[in-house]
């Protein structure tokens, strides 16, 4: 066992999954550069060294090394693409929607997409063009498979499941969870790191988890937002509620088992989202608890977001925008008692 970041817990995941099949390779924007980071976030410091080849530099073109990897991917190799910033994957939608996700299913299943694409996503002081909640965009389309990773153990097992997947998936990772240090160590970071086993595992693709057990409330979240609900439900806590915590963590397919389960324990439901509340994944979450187990509920589903602008670029109206712990403690004691 060894204790990691989620930065760490990926470029190993990686670096294993490299040297188990040759058929992996990584495609993405200054990833492999000599002297450089290893792309915006650490993920692959030092692994062009080490799998010489196989870590592709390209040129500031979203749209063109996305259609790469796919057509790579249709041809029997299994690409890792990442983009520098969430945002950036507007201009690969088209390959991701149009060719990736639906070409298994428009050639009766003879062509497969084995194709993993990973996203930094988030709000850390960098403005409404690097700091969007990209998941919402590509949950409803049929054909991805969505993830969102907030522990380092996570991360490393559904990257793992992801590669050896025939299907392509997203994988979206928040830039406050990385732990990337140096030059990369993000203000205001959140410690998401794990007891990384020496063996080999993965973690399935299609399945939440309980991080905290409750009776009284269930609250419902992902990426950074699991953090903020857990240090929420421990607030609670100290106030005679017991909060039941569940990070989503896959958001297509969602894991209505596992949720429904809790909200029929619980009766009361809130679900924690960075982006904006209009259209985003914790309405899908609520129309699909009202459809699953309507009649346990207590009390209608509330939802704690962000507002419907875009993202501020000053750390004081970012930090006013983004929900955070006391506004989810707020929440749950308003419906507690209601």
């Amino acid at each position: 066992m060894k204790r990691q970041g989620i930065a760490e817990a990926l470029r190993d995941g990686i670096a294993e999954e490299m040297t188990r099949d040759p058929s992996v390779f990584c495609i993405g924007e200054d990833i492999g550069v000599p002297g450089g980071w290893g792309g915006a976030f650490t993920v692959t410091l030092g692994l062009a060294e080490k799998f010489p080849g196989r870590i592709i530099d390209t040129p500031i073109a979203e749209l063109g090394f996305t259609g790469v990897a796919v057509g790579a991917a249709m041809m029997g190799m299994r690409p890792i693409a990442d983009v520098q910033y969430g945002d950036f994957l507007f201009l690969a939608s088209d390959q991701l929607i149009n060719n990736a996700a639906k070409l298994r299913y428009m050639s009766g299943g003879t062509v497969k997409v084995p194709l993993v694409m990973r996203a930094p996503i988030g709000a850390t002081g960098r403005g409404s063009q690097h700091a969007q909640s990209m998941e919402r965009y590509f949950t409803g389309v049929p054909g991805l498979k969505v993830v969102a990773v907030s522990t380092a153990y996570d991360a490393k097992g559904m990257l793992k499941a992801a590669v050896r997947d025939d299907n392509p998936v997203m994988i979206f990772e928040h830039k406050l969870l990385y732990g990337s240090k140096g030059a990369r160590a993000e203000p205001g970071a959140v410690d998401a790191t794990s007891e990384i086993p020496d063996d080999d595992y993965v973690v399935p693709l299609d399945r939440a988890v309980v991080r905290r057990e409750g009776t009284h409330v269930t609250i419902l979240g992902w990426l950074l937002m699991a953090h903020f609900a857990q240090a929420a439900a421990a607030q609670l806590a100290a106030e005679g509620i017991e909060a039941e915590v569940i990070d989503v963590r896959s958001l297509s397919p969602i894991d209505y088992e596992t949720i429904g389960a809790s909200v029929r324990k619980t009766g009361r439901v809130v679900i924690v989202e960075e982006g904006p509340k209009t259209g985003g994944v914790s309405a899908e979450i609520a129309a699909g608890i009202m459809e699953h187990c309507a009649d346990s509920l207590q009390a209608p589903v509330t939802r704690v977001a962000s507002a419907d602008v875009p993202v501020p670029f000053t750390p004081i109206l970012e930090n006013a925008y983004r929900p955070d712990v006391p506004r989810i403690v707020a929440a749950v004691r308003q419906l507690v008692g209601s």
